[in-house]
């Protein structure tokens, strides 16, 4: 059986540095490239071992940022694995989007419906998930309302559904597990479920995904659109400050500027963004 090749052999998975992040998604560009060349069905599957081996911490990096939110660690972890599988199988040599632009939504993707799949043991029609939702939620309303237990045909009306429709949202009732927000996360001590879940628990996510598909992106620019992008959002400098710096007026730093950031949006795929 054929080796890998020594680059990507010693290409690092444990990656915190922004070259480290350069270095495994170049390791990682050959070994889908030498994939996708190969008609050896042992040897794809070999080559698609070693990009997942090599990828493998992206995807336990954005599984641990969903722990404690009512799902097994071990679980969420797997099902990152197995899309982190997914994506590489998925992803396209020729999308000029880099592989970890295109891993990290996938991962993300599916651990979020893995989430919306979770509470539910049994698969029933989701127009019935909402309605069995919205008795739980609703119906205490109307029952205060009327001063008493509503019928059926009532809290059809209330909800705008047919009394069958609630009938069988009722009967599905044993399917759906809500996880209550008094329930510790880890421990009978530890803090419950609901201090545990941040106001909005993706933006953290959200920071990583970015700053993760940048960083290759960064290493392919010049020490100047590096330095303009680091005296602009690090040192946080007027364009007129940066052109003094650097020895351009403000109008060439705002051409430069408005081109690097055209060029990296591109890279990850944003259409929208704010004025630089």
């Amino acid at each position: 059986m054929a080796t890998a090749p020594t680059a990507t052999a010693l290409a690092p998975t444990h990656c915190s540095t922004p070259q480290q992040r350069a270095e495994r998604e170049a390791a990682t560009q050959a070994l889908l490239q030498e994939r996708a060349t190969t008609t050896d069905p042992g040897e794809k599957q070999r080559l698609l071992e070693h990009i997942v081996e090599l990828n493998i911490e992206i995807a336990r990096g954005i599984a641990r940022r969903y722990r404690d939110r009512g799902a097994e660690a071990e679980d969420i972890e797997q099902v990152a694995c197995l899309a982190l599988v997914k994506a590489t199988t998925g992803y396209r040599l020729d999308s000029g989007t880099p592989f970890i632009g295109y891993v990290v939504p996938t991962i993300r993707g599916e651990i979020k419906k893995y989430f919306r799949d979770l509470a539910w043991t049994v698969r029933i029609p989701r127009r019935l998930q909402e309605l069995q939702g919205a008795i739980t939620t609703k119906v205490p309303v109307l029952e205060q309302e009327l001063n008493r237990q509503p019928t059926t045909a009532e809290i059809a009306a209330y909800l705008g559904a047919e009394a069958s429709e609630i009938e069988e949202a009722r009967a599905a009732k044993g399917c759906f597990h809500v996880l209550s927000l008094d329930r510790p996360s880890t421990s009978d001590d530890g803090p419950d479920l609901a201090g545990s879940i941040p106001a909005n628990p993706d933006q953290d996510l959200e920071q990583f995904e970015t700053l993760d598909q940048l960083a290759p992106l960064l290493e392919e620019l010049d020490d100047r659109s590096r330095r303009i992008l680091h005296l602009r959002f690090v040192e946080a400098k007027s364009q007129s400050q940066i052109g003094d710096d650097i020895g351009l007026s403000q109008m060439q730093v705002s051409r430069i500027l408005k081109a690097i950031l055209n060029r990296l949006r591109a890279r990850l795929g944003v259409t929208t963004y704010a004025a630089a």
